[in-house]
Parts: C-alpha cells; structure tokens; sequence
C-alpha cells in the first residue's frame, strides 16, 4: 500500500511507468487471444508461435506508442483525446500486425500470427489500458484528497456550464472541494445521477438535504446566477451557515482549477438581468467621433470612458482634477486602448479660461459631463465649493460646449435632485435646471443645428467611490462594526457597467432638452444589505451599529419630483421625467447671483439662495432647516 501511495503521490508518473503497464497489458491481451482461441493443449505446444505473436505485437505497439505520444502524458489528467490517442495506436498496431500476417502467410507459407488472436488482443487491450488510466486517475485523486478540509459541495446547474465545474473541481491538483451533488431547476432531472452523485430539485426541500449531508458550500453555474438573484436561494442558504461560490465564464478566459471558484461577492447577488442597449445605434454617433469626458478618472467616468474606446472613436479627450487616478487610466489606456488618441488633461471645470484653452484645441463633437462633487455630508459642510465645482463648472462646460459646436452634451446627474433635502441635491437640480432651460431657449430661437443638451438621472452605483459596499467591506475585514445610519433607509442600486450603458443608449436617442430616468429596479434595504455582506464573508461575530441619518440624508431616494411624470421611451429601462420648464435669462441670472455669493463663503446666505431657485429643496438632519422655518413663518 505504501508502494502504491508514494508512486500515486507523485505529481506526474514517469514516462517509463506508463509504457511499462502498457507493454504488460499487451502482453497479457495476447496470452487472453490465445486461450480465447484455442485450448490447452495447442497453447502447450506452440510456445513459439506465441513467443513470436508477443514479440510481433510488442514491437508494433511501440512504434506507435512513440508516435501517438500514449505514454507521456499525465495520466490523472487523461481526457478523451488521449484515449482516442490510445484507440488510434492500438488500431494502426492491428492492422501492421495484420500486414505482417499475410507477408508471412503468402511469402513464406507460414501462419505467424493468427488474426483470431489479433482481433482479440487489440480489443483487450484497448479496454485494460482505458482502465488503467481510469483508475490511475482515480488513485491518485483518492490518495491526494483531503477530504477532511475540502469543503461539501453541491453544484447548482446541470449543463454545460455545471459539468465543466464539476470536472474542474475533481481534476484541480488542490482539491478544496469534494462534489456531493447537483442542484437542476428542471424536474426531468430529478433522481438521476451525473457523475457518481445524485441530482437534486431547487425546491422546499432543497435546504433540509443541503443540511442534512453537511453541505458546505454551493458552487453556482454563472449561467445560473440570474435564479440565485430572483428568489430567496441566496437568502436562505446564508442563514444556514451556507458558503456561496461562483466560478467565472468560460469566456473569461477560465483555465479551470479549484483557484477559480471564488466566494460570490454582494455585487453579484445585487446584479439584475442584463440590459438590452442598441449598440448599432451608439456606434453610430460615436465611432470616427471625439468625445471629451470630463470626470474622467471618477467611477462612473472611467467606465463610460471603457465603454466609448470599444465604439472606436476618433479621440478621447480625459478631463480631472484628480492626479493619480487620471494617471491610472492613463496606463490603462496605454495598456488596452493604445491605438486610441486619448490626452488625459489636468484641469479644473470651473476653471473658465483652461477649459476654453481645453476646447478650442480639441473641439469636441460629444460631451460626457460627469464631474461633481457627490459626498452629501461634505458638501452640506462646504456649500461654496458645491456651487462652484457643480453649478459653476458645468454652466462653463455647457457654455462652452455650445460655443464649440459640441453636438451633444450628456450630463450625468443623480436621484438626489428630485425633492433635494441636501446641497449636493439641490446643486444638481440647479444643473439640470440650467441645461434643460438653455436647450429650451435654443429651441425657440430656432436653432435646431446647435448642441442637444440631454440629462441623465439614476441612484447609487454599486463599486463607486464612496459607495457604501466597499465601506462595509472595510469595516468586516477590520472586525466590525458595521455602520449602518438608520434600520429603514433604503437606496436604489445599479452597477457601473449598467449606468453607463444607459448613460450612452440615452445619449444617443435624446433631442435635446431631456431629463431621463433610469429603472433602478427595487429599493434595497440598507440593513439587509450589511447582513448579507456579513454573511458572506463567514464571519458571526461581526455586529451592526446604527449610528443616526447624516446631515441631509433621507430615509429614501426618489427618482421622480411629486411636480413631475414620465414618458416611456423606445428602451423600457429609460424614462423621460416631465418637470417643470424655467425660463432661460431668469434662471442664467439668479445662478450668476447664486455663483458670486458663494464667493463670500456666508453659508446660510447661500444656501437660502438655492433655496430661492429650488423651492422643493427642504433640508434634513441639517443646520439648514431653519431657513426652511423661517420660509413658514
């Protein structure tokens, strides 16, 4: 046994071995031919016969051996080419042996080998050296094991995709998982078996079995993820102690291997079906095209930044203040996009004479503005730089943006401007307000050839800076607690990827002068959301702290101002809100009055003049709810 165990220990058996086993299997296949075909006696006296027919066989089977390469391979990793190798040496050994047969039979008159024994030899033979290999594999996966610390496992999906896990698993040098069973949602599949372990139905009685043989983990088909997101899968296996684990996509370029298979992160369980986008029509608009995107090393920048280079536009034109971010992008863009013409620019938007610098040299045809300062409670401390940065910097990229002959302005605003309760809110809505009254004036001047002006609206990204999945994240790995401000806030989510996608079908569709809405799909209670991230990670003893709303924040986000409706559009995940419609000169002034009192840095005076222009700007949880008193009274 000891014998055994350090030859199937070892990672690759030595070339020799194998062909050894080989040769003594064809050996043994002709002495079975022999007595197959003939009786006791005859073997008795026609040893020489048989010496010959093994030597025969044995020479021609080493020919081919060599050429089909049967015997250096590495056996615990034999797939189906290499058996069909085997077949294939085997075959050609045959029909050599036969050729020789009948040289000897019509040129010397003499029957070397009988084709009888031939034909029985080869059959023999292929079958012992198939399970050789069969069980060499499964001894060396036996004796390598560690079945006391590789985890239980089920996989959930019988296809393609789950098969490929299953085999992954069981054919990985580190085997961290021990397969124990299939989980199908079609119920023709219910009790029968792949791969030496049963199948089981996803229904009531899924979780008692998943407890009852000590299951460890589910390892998830990505072809399946999309049930895992539509019902309470998730949810219940968590509670039960349950790790889930997803393996990527084929065409992520997966090698297979337990090193694959990772913990499912919150990201995946928030993920909703794809988005169906016209990308004809996107590539339409911005492939040959120069496109400046302003914000570009932020979060959602950055990706639509991704998402344009792959339309091939004619130039990218990289606007940030941030330094070290818009040096990453600028390796990554080094790295991915080379062919691409894209100046990454240090600049300041509200910085008027460096971006009419930035425009007149670049003359962009599309205009992604994405640049803001987005920290509710940072920016109800610093109110001026929320005017400046925001309101200032993007009446500068619009200006300039019509003055340049820029065909579409795209501005990406937030779910807080509907009824805003804080100033990064309320500095948003002023945006809008701003961008939407100008395309307006320019429509009724006539003025159909000038730059279409189209806003963008949707909550909270999942993965952005700031965001609060990656702040939870911080706060589990550091042992806890997690905070959380209030038990019933809720948030709309979406991934970056999908935001950005939107961002560009609504650019692409707009006229100019729209405000549009993206479907966020259902709230997520913020809550739950901790829980579940706790419950990810493994760990019990991570506790949750409600700490209070912040200054400005709500309980929930609303997508809609109570003032305003909506019209569908071709896309059913965009919407077009209908808000109220401001005049142009009226609305340029008082933001101009707002701009230069933020100059004096007097917060109260500033904010009671947003106030003026956003009337249904009511402050919470803020020192500027006294102005909303003083409004009553």
């Amino acid at each position: 046994m000891q014998f055994f165990k350090k030859i199937f220990s070892s990672k690759v058996l030595p070339s020799w071995t194998i062909l050894l086993f080989d040769l003594m299997i064809a050996t043994i296949a002709v002495i079975i031919g022999y007595l197959l075909r003939f009786d006791t006696a005859y073997i008795s006296n026609n040893g020489d016969q048989i010496l010959a027919t093994v030597l025969i066989v044995l020479t021609s089977d080493v020919v081919f051996f060599k050429a089909f390469h049967t015997y250096s391979n590495v056996l615990r990793l034999s797939s189906f080419v290499d058996l069909m190798n085997v077949f294939a040496a085997i075959s050609l050994s045959f029909i050599t042996c036969i050729i020789i047969d009948l040289i000897c039979t019509y040129g010397i008159g003499f029957d070397i080998v009988p084709v009888v024994v031939l034909i029985i030899s080869a059959i023999v033979s292929f079958m012992f050296m198939v399970t050789m290999r069969l069980l060499i594999k499964y001894f060396y996966d036996e004796l390598n094991a560690d079945h006391k610390s590789a985890l239980n496992v089920f996989i959930y999906g019988t296809t393609d995709g789950g098969i490929d896990i299953a085999k992954s698993i069981r054919t990985g040098q580190d085997r961290k998982f021990n397969l124990c069973g299939f989980i199908a949602d079609d119920p023709a599949m219910k009790n029968k078996v792949m791969m030496g372990v049963n199948v089981y139905m996803n229904d009531d009685t899924l979780l008692d079995t998943l407890i009852e043989k000590q299951i460890g983990g589910v390892i998830v088909s990505p072809v399946k993820m999309q049930h895992v997101n539509d019902n309470n899968f998730a949810d219940n296996l968590l509670s039960s102690g349950i790790q889930l684990l997803m393996a990527p996509y084929i065409t992520d370029k997966w090698q297979g291997g337990n090193e694959s298979i990772k913990s499912i992160q919150i990201e995946d369980l928030l993920m909703r079906a794809p988005i169906d986008i016209d990308m004809r029509t996107i590539a339409s608009h911005l492939e040959g095209a120069k496109v400046m995107i302003t914000g570009a090393a932020g979060s959602i920048g950055s990706e639509i930044m991704r998402q344009v280079a792959s339309f091939n536009p004619y130039q990218l034109i990289l606007i940030d203040q941030a330094e070290t971010p818009l040096h990453d992008i600028r390796l990554e863009l080094l790295k991915e996009w080379r062919d691409i013409e894209a100046p990454t620019i240090i600049a300041d938007i509200s910085n008027e004479r460096r971006m009419e610098e930035i425009f007149a040299a670049y003359k962009p045809d599309y205009v992604f503005h994405a640049a803001a300062y987005k920290h509710v409670p940072m920016m109800e401390d610093n109110v001026s730089e929320a005017i400046q940065n925001n309101i200032l910097g993007t009446r500068i990229v619009a200006d300039l943006s019509l003055k340049y002959g820029v065909r579409k302005f795209v501005m990406i605003s937030t779910d807080k401007a509907v009824n805003p309760s804080n100033v990064m809110g309320c500095s948003k809505r002023i945006c809008e307000i701003y961008v939407q009254s100008l395309s307006r004036k320019l429509k009724k001047e006539g003025r159909d050839d000038a730059t279409q002006f189209i806003t963008t609206r949707f909550g909270n990204v999942l993965g952005s800076n700031g965001s609060v999945i990656p702040l939870f994240r911080r706060q589990i790995e550091n042992g806890g607690p997690v905070t959380v401000t209030h038990p019933d806030i809720i948030r709309y989510f979406m991934t970056i990827p999908e935001a950005c996608k939107l961002v560009l079908e609504a650019g692409s569709m707009g006229n100019g002068g729209e405000i549009y809405i993206f479907d966020m799909g259902e709230p997520v209670r913020i809550v739950d959301l901790a829980k579940k991230m706790i419950s990810l990670s493994g760990r019990t003893d991570i506790k949750i702290e409600f700490t209070g709303l912040r200054h400005g924040e709500k309980l929930y986000e609303e997508l809609l101002n109570t003032k305003e409706n909506t019209e569908a559009t071709k896309h059913d995940k965009i919407m077009i809100a209908k808000v109220r419609e401001y005049d142009f000169d009226e609305v340029a002034a008082s933001i101009k009055k707002l701009i230069d009192a933020s100059y004096d840095f007097d917060q109260m005076a500033t904010v009671s003049l947003m106030k003026s222009i956003v009337p249904e700007f009511k402050s919470l949880n803020s020192a500027y709810s006294t102005l909303d008193k003083t409004d009553k009274q």
